[in-house]
């Protein structure tokens, strides 16, 4: 643990070891593959169902049928609720009411940070003739809620932390992230982010809308759990957190085509055309309920755009300003791709100095109190602020971007100084270049930096606000390149920089997020399409460059945070399809033979490993595979078994109770050993005398051995036997078993030659195996000799693998002379079995 928080820079909790999960200074660390955390959820969750069946069992009185002149009414409304339940229209109600939900919490949160916001200008206001008391107001006021959603998250659930995207990424693969959709990290999500952006920091909340609408989606599918949900089945779980991703997004910017798309883009790497409906119609049902709520409170007069922009339709743009367009796509590429690396590497840097981890880590304030008051600084409004709008909002300025006029042109000299603050932008000793100009500097920087705070945050919004000014830079050099504008037909048509802000908007979005779905974002965003030609191309433009140099945002937190995500693969490279699955598997597979496995080697093999299904084969000599069962199957299989024969010799000994001698009258052997195996003992001494106040009945002497029923061969035909179970021949290329993987959402698979088993390929295999690739620095012009080396060097590393628990396992289960030995509890009381288990270390 010690090293792992070394390499981390985390500081060490309580609970830490229990999520198999490291916070750190900038974002939590999984130290571990997560299999020990959902292995205890797991055990929780079935614990908890025996328990209620024991309960229902114990409590449930049988209670006679009476007939009521209201019976026949229950029975048809019972009907149809059945009916209802499992039917179509359940699926909609139950998307409706997701959709609502997320639209009043949308709006609701809304609300409270645009009250903060104004609360925080207001005292500045108060206190703007006193230069250091209004300094102090402008950096104390926004620390105080930075702080305060560290410390809330940090306590409540510091699964909040970050945007969500990622770890829906993750979810959305098949992977069980412990606690990560629960009611605590709802309400540390929410009331963290409402005080993270009413600080008005540089943070958005697009990306932690989506995360708290999968755990919406996830509390309101158990609360409905008896009466309309259709989502009960696990498998059906994507399908409802995809819809819930969708709406997460729609509930944010009114736009439910785009996030539909946005959602569909950041969190799968393939997505069933079948769920679509859901996702729209939940996103449309969210879209309008948040802008109808807006109408409801007086806001807006009608439902409209939420950044409603007016640009002329009959001539947007002349084909001259393409050039500029292609120009803005570019230019955000490799603005985007420099903003992830400066992301990566500020992490990176305060993980790896260890002086300045050893300071940071002092106190959970150092760091985003020494991050709020720089930022806070230099957007102090009679400072650096006065000259790049550092008084607004963020929607404030993304409104500003929007505007149809040409700020060069504008005289500031005769603006009062309300005038020059509602304006933001214009400043009568700065032209409008220089504040554009250092917007997107201080503001390229700050972002990637806040979004390092342990406080829930958002990068889209942010993003998007830089590559607007960026975009509206251009616009304004554009006009003074052409202050007559075009002439078409007869009239003249000045530049629009507006246009351009929307197009750096979407460009700048879309190269750090990877996403083209941006572009139907900033059309619902702004209500028009005059500008859909030059934005999908400016698009497109910036994620082909972007893709070139670095991976999403999001896929790059991932990466911060090692969580269990399948990588995407280099598919220029030759070696992806020399290296196949035989080179990376492990062989060492733990499998039950139909033929020869009895119930002994069931129980030591259900003892010793703790997987969740196991392989059947016909025998260990040819291996071939048969099926896979589960191991709770397997358990009820064998409870069963012990059940039937504790019954088998049960009556004898209670024949021989009464007429036992006093434990005084018999002689006590202390050469005898015991080790409890479940409900039986196993005699390791060669002693069979015992006392008999231990109650401890001898097998081989009292009845039949039981080693002759434990040798018997287990009947499988009782076990709910997968016989068609997925798996991979073993020259299955690397590229076709991630292709598999992903598509279909595998943990594990069989491999197999010619239909005998020859190993095991899990998702941590593949994950592994795809990083040392990637890794590679080989061009298309190695050659196959060196293909072959490199192939076999990542199979060497991957299959480091010992065989002693197999070798331990056939020792184990080919010793003779054992002897079970049935511990019976006192006459008259319920028998006890004991639940020690054996440790791979231990030996039969």
């Amino acid at each position: 643990m010690d090293e792992n928080k070394a390499k981390g820079g985390g500081v060490s909790t309580s609970n830490s070891s229990y999520l198999d999960y490291e916070p750190t200074l900038m974002y939590g660390k999984h130290t571990q593959a997560l299999g020990k955390s959902a292995k205890e959820a797991f055990k929780r969750i079935e614990d908890k169902k025996k328990k209620k069946n024991k309960r229902s069992e114990e409590q449930m009185p049988i209670i006679p049928y009476q007939p009521t002149k209201w019976g026949e009414i229950k029975r048809f409304f019972k009907h149809l609720q059945i009916r209802f339940k499992y039917s179509m229209c359940s699926e909609w109600v139950f998307l409706l009411i997701l959709g609502i939900v997320m639209a009043l919490l949308s709006f609701g949160m809304d609300y409270l940070i645009q009250k903060v916001q104004k609360a925080h200008f207001w005292l500045f206001m108060q206190v703007q003739d006193y230069r250091f008391c209004s300094y102090f107001e402008w950096v104390i006021y926004p620390t105080a809620f930075v702080l305060f959603s560290v410390y809330f998250v940090n306590i409540v659930s510091p699964q909040a932390v970050g945007s969500g995207i990622p770890e829906m990424k993750t979810i959305l693969r098949g992977v069980v992230l412990h606690e990560y959709l629960t009611c605590k990290v709802l309400l540390s999500k929410m009331i963290g982010l409402t005080a993270s952006i009413g600080s008005g920091l540089p943070i958005g909340k697009e990306g932690p809308f989506v995360h708290i609408a999968s755990i919406v989606a996830t509390l309101l599918n158990k609360l409905l759990s008896g009466f309309t949900t259709p989502y009960q089945n696990e498998s059906r779980d994507n399908e409802l957190l995809a819809a819930a991703c969708a709406v997460g997004v729609a509930c944010n910017f009114a736009a439910p085509i785009g996030g539909v798309l946005f959602s569909i883009e950041v969190t799968a790497t393939y997505f069933a055309v079948k769920n679509y409906w859901r996702g729209f119609f939940s996103a449309v049902c969210g879209a309008f309920m948040f802008r109808l709520l807006a109408v409801w409170i007086a806001e807006e007069e009608t439902i409209t755009a939420l950044f409603k922009t007016s640009f002329r339709l009959e001539f947007p743009y002349d084909l001259q300003e393409l050039l500029s367009f292609v120009a803005i796509g570019v230019i955000c590429g490799f603005l985007g791709a420099a903003f992830i690396y400066f992301h990566r590497a500020i992490v990176n840097f305060n993980r790896s100095h260890l002086k300045l981890r050893s300071f940071l880590q002092l106190s959970k304030a150092i760091y985003p109190a020494i991050i709020t008051v720089f930022i806070t600084t230099l957007t102090y409004p009679f400072g650096l602020g006065q000259y790049m709008a550092g008084e607004l909002t963020l929607k404030q300025a993304v409104n500003g971007l929007f505007d149809n006029r040409t700020w060069h042109t504008i005289n500031t000299t005769n603006m009062t100084p309300h005038q020059l603050i509602n304006e933001g932008w214009l400043h009568p000793n700065s032209n409008i270049f220089v504040t554009l100009s250092l917007f997107v500097i201080v503001h390229f920087f700050t972002t990637a930096i806040a979004i390092t705070l342990a406080v829930p945050s958002g990068v889209f919004m942010p993003v998007f606000l830089i590559g607007a000014a960026f975009g509206r830079l251009v616009g304004e050099f554009m006009s003074v390149l052409y202050p007559g504008g075009f002439i078409s037909d007869g009239s003249v048509y000045h530049i629009v920089p507006g246009g351009y802000a929307v197009v750096g908007a979407a460009s700048l979005s879309g190269a750090v997020t990877h996403t083209i779905s941006t572009a139907v974002i900033v059309f619902e965003l702004t209500g028009q399409i005059a500008h859909i030609l030059p934005v999908m191309l400016a698009v497109l433009i910036s994620n082909a460059i972007a893709r070139i140099f670095q991976p999403s945002i999001y896929e790059s937190i991932i990466q911060i945070k090692e969580l269990p995500y399948l990588p995407d693969v280099a598919t220029s490279n030759k070696s992806l399809f020399a290296l196949h699955v035989g080179n990376f598997m492990v062989r060492d597979v733990i499998s039950l033979s139909q033929e020869t496995s009895t119930y002994k080697e069931l129980k030591l093999v259900l003892s010793r490993y703790k997987f969740k299904a196991f392989p059947i084969v016909n025998n260990p000599t040819s291996m071939i595979l048969i099926g896979s069962v589960q191991r709770d199957d397997l358990e009820a299989l064998l409870e069963d078994f012990e059940r039937r024969l504790i019954n088998k010799y049960s009556d004898p000994f209670d024949d021989l109770s009464p007429l036992q001698p006093p434990p005084s009258a018999l002689p006590m052997v202390a050469d005898t050993t015991h080790q409890q195996i479940g409900r039986f003992t196993h005699s390791t001494s060669s002693t069979r005398s015992h006392s008999a106040h231990e109650n401890l009945v001898d097998v081989a002497v009292a009845a039949p051995s039981v080693n002759d029923d434990f040798g018997r061969i287990v009947d499988f035909t009782n076990c709910s036997v997968d016989a068609a179970p997925f798996h991979l021949v073993e020259k299955t290329s690397l590229h076709k078993v991630h292709s598999l993987f992903s598509l279909l959402s595998l943990q594990h698979s069989y491999v197999t030659q010619v239909g005998r088993l020859v190993g095991v390929v899990s998702l941590k295999e593949v994950r592994v195996a795809i990083e040392r690739m990637n890794r590679r620095t080989g061009s298309e012009s190695t050659s196959s000799d060196t293909t072959t080396h490199n192939s076999q060097s990542v199979s060497v590393h991957i299959n480091r693998r010992t065989n002693a628990a197999s070798q331990q396992q056939q020792a184990a289960l080919n010793s003779s002379g054992d002897t079970y030995v049935l511990q019976m509890a006192p006459h008259g009381h319920g028998m006890e079995s004991s639940g020690t288990e054996l440790s791979d270390s231990e030996s039969i």
